[in-house]
């Protein structure tokens, strides 16, 4: 794969990337439009893979927060064009890597001396690239070790990104400038929180050290004396990226027990601890020799306020969706409904909600759940394309909901989308064992 020698860093270079991703989009809609012409029938297919390419090949090069947006996006299945989903998913583990020397430069900046002054071997081609840092090969006393170094400029880029993409979210997601900072701004402190690695090691250490217990789940070990700010050291954890895996042909028992695995990992920490690893992909858990499901990335981890987890958890039950007085001061509690709403804007909302908790909350409703249905991914594809084309939903402020909406729901879209991956069968309750 090609290596990088330069990074953008500053606004104006980035900026300037973004304008030249501009200007080929436009030569592909030009071409598109002219063939159109030609033949009237022509879908969006081609279009959409020459822009997917044209978006992705942009941000890749820029890494940081511009390329964790594409990132985030190609987890979202149901609300964009196949062609971007695929692109973008390279965004999780497979993206052209810093080059060797820039790596020992990084490496002198972030550590004060070269690799190979701290560990006795180190490899300087990195096995895995992603958007905001890269990983390599290690060995100290005979221990593998996996070493990830973050590209530079990633965290001083981050604020100057956001403001550059933000424009385009508040055009393709109907919200208004002012209303929607406050998710601006939470996307921005987790995007900080993420290139913290002294933080994210803290992070690490709680969240494994209270998961060991989860059957099937197993965690590597992180080493302070080994990190700085900019690095994190970890054991080198073999196994196979449950992108991957989930590709090949695996059986069903096979993949109840991973799921199994996933899910309790998940509710455990949203129930027990109250804090979730936030960024559900499947670039950041492994499927080890032994069927063990490895988790390796506790770089984005949400606390959850108790006064969004118990209006957002009581909303999981039936019978409370179904309830008109509780639904109406749930919705309330969490921002969805505000007291500026018209009588048509309360209506509206209340039913739209209503209709997307009946949806995406009925896992929650049984003792077991089948996440490679049909019917129920049916219903998810069916409901985004009816609500994306509503010109309704248009006419009015969209920006709603608490702040923390944001990675709690990112976190439940990419589970379900990892356990239907997986073609999973889970028990809904068996995680209620770890809580005692």
């Amino acid at each position: 794969m090609k290596t990088l020698d330069h990074i953008p860093v500053t606004k104006m270079e980035r900026a300037g990337k973004l304008v030249q991703t501009g200007v080929k989009l436009g030569g592909n809609y030009v071409k598109y439009y002219g063939k159109k012409l030609v033949n009237p029938a022509m879908d969006r297919e081609e279009l959409d893979a020459d822009n997917a390419r044209d978006v992705y090949d942009g941000l890749k090069s820029l890494k940081g927060s511009a390329l964790k947006v594409a990132q985030m996006l190609s987890m979202e299945k149901n609300l964009l064009p196949r062609a971007y989903v695929e692109r973008f998913s390279l965004a999780q583990f497979s993206v052209p890597p810093l080059s060797a020397p820039l790596v020992r430069k990084t490496f002198r900046n972030y550590f004060g001396d070269y690799p190979e002054a701290l560990f006795d071997r180190f490899e300087p081609d990195s096995v895995n690239a992603a958007s905001i840092g890269q990983v390599h090969r290690a060995w100290k006393d005979g221990k593998p070790l996996a070493v990830k170094i973050q590209y530079p400029g990633v965290s001083d880029s981050i604020s100057s990104d956001l403001a550059l993409v933000k424009p385009i979210a508040l055009r393709m997601f109907n919200l208004s400038g002012k209303d929607s900072d406050k998710y601006f701004k939470e996307v921005e402190e987790k995007l900080l929180e993420e290139t913290d690695y002294l933080l994210e090691l803290r992070q690490s250490q709680t969240i494994t050290r209270a998961c060991s217990h989860i059957t099937g789940m197993q965690f590597p070990e992180y080493y302070p004396e080994w990190s700085s700010e900019r690095i994190l050291t970890m054991d080198w954890m073999e196994g196979e990226h449950l992108g991957v895996f989930t590709k090949k042909t695996f059986d069903r028992a096979t993949g109840d027990r991973l799921g199994q695995a996933l899910w309790d990992f998940y509710m455990y920490q949203i129930h027990g601890l109250r804090k979730v690893h936030a960024d559900p992909h499947p670039g950041n858990f492994l499927v080890g020799g032994d069927g063990g499901l490895i988790a390796i990335d506790f770089g984005c981890i949400k606390e959850i306020p108790d006064s969004f987890y118990t209006p957002y958890f009581e909303l999981a039950l039936k019978e409370n969706i179904e309830n008109d007085d509780i639904l109406t001061r749930k919705l309330e509690q969490l921002e969805i409904l505000t007291p500026s709403d018209s009588p048509e804007e309360l209506a509206y909302f209340k039913a739209l909600f209503r209709e997307m908790l009946e949806l995406f909350t009925s896992p929650f409703n049984g003792e077991v759940f089948d996440f490679s249905s049909t019917e129920f991914w049916g219903r998810i594809a069916d409901l985004s394309q009816r609500y994306s084309r509503d010109p309704q939903i248009r006419k009015m402020n969209a920006s709603r909901g608490s702040r923390h909406f944001l990675y709690i729901n990112r976190t439940f879209f990419g589970l379900y989308n990892l356990l239907h991956d997986l073609r999973a069968r889970v028990r809904v309750n068996d995680y209620r064992k770890y809580l005692d």
